[in-house]
């Protein structure tokens, strides 16, 4: 991959899977997908006055620097990041990757 990006996108618990098939659809070749926790403006509920920290899904995908754009877009498309709370997106220049040959392979031939 000459110029890899990395798309982050954090979204609600359940929602990392749409991401995903989103983006493979739009031309990515895979993703990986954390879990971690987090509270934005839009997500402040209490249990018994309790704060609640919803869980939420990161998605990492390596993708060229000119496919990032697009993928991006059908992502935003499919999981409406562009409402609010649905979570955020972002593109990453990557300086460096290592331990991917059979992309390596396949963007060479």
């Amino acid at each position: 991959m000459r110029k890899p990006s990395l798309i982050v996108t954090i979204v609600r618990k359940g929602w990392g899977q749409p991401v995903l098939e989103a983006s493979v659809k739009a031309g990515a070749t895979g993703g990986t997908v954390l879990f971690g926790r987090g509270i934005g403006v839009n997500e402040k509920d209490t249990i018994f006055g309790i704060p609640i920290e919803p869980e939420k899904e990161i998605v990492l995908t390596l993708v060229p620097e000119e496919a990032a754009e697009g993928i991006l877009d059908a992502v935003v498309r499919e999981v409406e990041l562009n409402e609010p709370g649905r979570g955020l997106a972002f593109i990453v220049p990557v300086t460096k990757v290592v331990g991917i040959p059979h992309i390596e392979t396949q963007t060479s031939e």
